[in-house]
């Protein structure tokens, strides 16, 4: 079994060029699929039957997992058997016809324009720390960059004469994005006036730096938002990838195009970044609702009912 993971994950490094987080998530489940088979007495995946296959989403689901965790696993065992078919490895499918869960499509958890001032004037920028972690904010939310891109970002990546930053997406793609001169700014004066403080040793090109000295971590940046979101009274559920939606969404409200929303955001499928213009729409129907007279149903009617003749 080990021997044909292995192999499907060299496959996933080398030929799909996959991001290392999706390689790693994809060895968990396959690792968990593999032992479930073993426990059902079953000693290699090319000849698990499609019932071994229906018995394992019916023990995921025993086990509490989200209905998003099993459908995720269902399709980590799904493409490795379409790796072992297509090498020639097995001639059998037990995946096919087999249905996963039924997930709710969910929307996008996004902060208004308000609620993004808010947060990005929470740190205090009079202080090395506080400035450095306003301009890690304000640079995530005006670009829309993933959380790993913006920790792993180095002094080559910002060109602040074009106003643009270089980027490393998933796969090693490279992309360039827009940044805001506000964040430029903000940057700037952290790289002029706090980065050393933080620099203990000069052996990294990395922009962002902890206390220690290290790059930051995404953990240690997503711990280091939700002190400030709830310095701005927040939601706790906000994550970095909230910023990313905001930064997409009120860019749709503000008039840009889709496609171009897709090369920022580094989005292989345009279909993917459709999903923000249904939040967008919802904001219209909201504004809508708030805005025009005759949008308030009952109470406008009550208004002209009660107005003299």
């Amino acid at each position: 079994m080990q021997q044909d993971i292995d192999a499907f994950l060299k496959y996933l490094v080398a030929d799909a060029g996959l991001a290392e987080n999706t390689v790693v998530a994809y060895r968990r489940d396959l690792r968990d699929f593999a032992n479930f088979l073993r426990g059902a007495g079953q000693d290699s995946i090319r000849t698990a039957t499609r019932q071994q296959v229906i018995d394992y989403l019916g023990h995921l689901r025993k086990l509490g997992l989200k209905r998003s965790t099993v459908a995720r696993k269902l399709t980590a065992v799904r493409q490795i058997y379409k790796f072992l078919l297509r090498e020639e490895l097995t001639d059998s499918d037990p995946t096919a016809n087999v249905d996963g869960p039924r997930l709710s499509k969910r929307l996008p958890e996004v902060l208004s324009e308000e609620q993004c001032l808010r947060l990005l004037q929470a740190p205090d920028t009079g202080t090395p720390e506080g400035l450095r972690d306003a301009a890690m904010i304000t640079l995530l939310y005006a670009t829309g960059l993933r959380v790993s891109e913006l920790v792993k970002l180095d002094g080559h990546a910002l060109n602040a004469e074009e106003q643009l930053v270089r980027v490393k997406g998933k796969g090693g793609k490279e992309r360039l994005v827009p940044v805001a001169p506000a964040a430029l700014e903000l940057v700037s004066r952290y790289l002029s006036t706090a980065r050393a403080e933080f620099d203990k040793h000069g052996n990294t090109s990395a922009i962002f730096l902890t206390r220690l000295g290290r790059p930051f971590s995404r953990g240690g940046f997503w711990k280091m938002l939700k002190k400030y979101a709830a310095a701005a009274g927040l939601p706790q559920t906000l994550s970095p990838h909230t910023l990313r939606h905001s930064f997409a969404t009120h860019l749709l409200h503000g008039g840009a195009d889709l496609r171009a929303i897709q090369e920022m955001l580094g989005h292989s499928s345009l279909s993917v970044t459709e999903t923000y213009t249904h939040v967008s729409d919802l904001h219209k129907q909201q504004v809508y609702q708030e805005s025009h007279p005759r949008a308030q149903g009952s109470q406008a009617d009550d208004r002209d009912e009660e107005a003299p003749s």
